[in-house]
């Protein structure tokens, strides 16, 4: 009987070890998801509060100001001169929106294509 008892208890602990893999892999995946959403999500408000900015006619020597210009143009990419108005604030919104928009959409995709190649729905 002590054998039988030393065989279930080693049987016990081994069903308590074994890791599901594919639900860990889901989670990690929807955390990734997640995060390239925010990231998403941050790259666009940051561009959306330079177009306030610019629109809002903020001082452009105030620091907040030119620290969010600085990372607007880098998150700008191809988008800076898609559009030409003659005005500069139509031009501003109008080519800071739709980089604010792409990076929104792509996030989006991004993070779906995380999902379901992790197996997260």
């Amino acid at each position: 009987m002590g054998e039988h008892a030393e065989e279930k208890e080693t049987a016990d602990q081994a069903t308590k070890r074994k890791i599901d893999w594919r639900a860990g892999g889901g989670r990690a995946a929807g955390v990734l998801a997640g995060v390239v959403r925010w990231i998403g999500l941050i790259f666009a408000a940051i561009l959306v509060l330079h177009i306030v900015f610019v629109i809002g006619e903020a001082n452009p020597d105030n620091g907040i100001v030119s620290f969010v210009r600085g990372w607007a143009d880098g998150l700008l990419l191809g988008f800076k001169d898609l559009f030409m108005p003659a005005d500069a604030k139509l031009r501003v919104l109008i080519n800071y929106g739709i980089a604010a928009v792409f990076w929104m959409v792509v996030s989006g995709i991004v993070a779906k294509i995380i999902r379901r190649v992790g197996g997260s729905n």
